[in-house]
């Protein structure tokens, strides 16, 4: 083992203790608790990888949100009660190991680039659409974090300031529509108007259950109005990339998330949307578009291999 790696969901910390190629070689998880009570599910998610893998030579940690360079989580609007919360410093005094802390999907870029669906590229843009969206930047063989840790905060581009209100307190913004959230909002608005009774069926015949999994479980039944609620969500994806390959030309992109599950559903209207929203399609190259392949463990393993980097300077 050369370290191990913690990834903080909404719903649960996951974490995974690696190899030198990245191999997971001990996997451990806890509920993700509310507020400032993460602090000890870390510590336990450590404790429990250590029970399993032996000692942790060090210890990497993603959390969603805004992350300083520090360790300091300063907003996460996807975890309630947390704001100003030094994870490194809080952690740090209850382990004894070499800890480092960042976002989570800048470390699941890491994680992508060198040993995923993003290996060979030097200019990969990494986006997670899960809850909300997150994402991560590797550009000339670097991993970019920015002035001051924030870089892949795409989930808050706004794309429409009309839109619908965000927990980050804006409105519009892309994660609004294109996070597995989104889909749900899509279908439920799409339900109310009575164009989706087979995923009304399936969510027990109430529009205001219906999630994002009913729609792909009725897409895949080849259901033409849950067909038309993946084009629409598809459409807003490919808004988002390609407002990011005008703004960074990347050669590749890779789309991580639970929603990478239903990839045989979203890739191809996806890719049809993107070059037709594309500037000058016909005039440059395209990048590539692929789901990532380390699936829920992305994060983890990128943090692993972030501490495993840290202790050899």
């Amino acid at each position: 083992m050369v370290a191990a790696g913690i990834d903080v969901g909404g719903t649960k910390c996951l974490g995974v203790a690696v190899d030198a190629a990245g191999r997971v070689m001990a996997e451990c998880r806890r509920p993700t608790p509310r507020g400032e009570a993460v602090i000890d599910a870390l510590a336990g998610v450590a404790e429990d990888l250590e029970a399993e893998a032996g000692p942790l030579p060090a210890l990497g940690v993603g959390v969603p949100g805004l992350v300083t360079l520090e360790g300091v989580l300063r907003a996460s609007p996807n975890i309630p009660d947390v704001a100003e919360l030094d994870v490194a410093g809080r952690l740090g005094a209850r382990l004894e190991m070499p800890l480092v802390v960042g976002n989570d999907a800048t470390w699941a870029v890491l994680a992508e680039w060198r040993i995923g669906a993003g290996r060979g590229h030097d200019d990969v843009v990494m986006v997670t659409l899960g809850t909300g969206i997150g994402g991560g930047v590797v550009a000339g063989g670097r991993l970019v974090v920015g002035a001051n840790g924030f870089t892949g905060e795409f989930g808050h581009m706004v794309v429409d300031p009309n839109g619908p209100p965000c927990p980050c307190g804006r409105r519009g913004c892309w994660e609004r529509y294109a996070s597995g959230s989104g889909l749900a909002q899509l279908a439920r608005i799409a339900a109310v108007g009575g164009r989706l009774r087979r995923v009304v069926e399936m969510a027990g015949g109430d529009a205001a259950l219906v999630r994002g999994e009913h729609v792909q479980a009725a897409a895949r039944e080849e259901d033409e109005a849950a067909l038309a609620v993946v084009d629409e969500f598809a459409r807003w994806v490919a808004i988002g990339l390609v407002n990011l390959t005008n703004a960074l030309d990347p050669a590749m992109f890779v789309l991580g998330g639970g929603l990478a599950e239903g990839a045989d559903l979203y890739l191809d209207p996806i890719e049809r949307w993107f070059v037709s929203l594309l500037y000058s399609p016909q005039l440059r190259p395209h990048p590539a578009l692929a789901f990532a392949e380390l699936g829920e463990r992305a994060g983890a393993i990128g943090a692993a291999l972030a501490a495993a980097e840290r202790t050899r300077r």
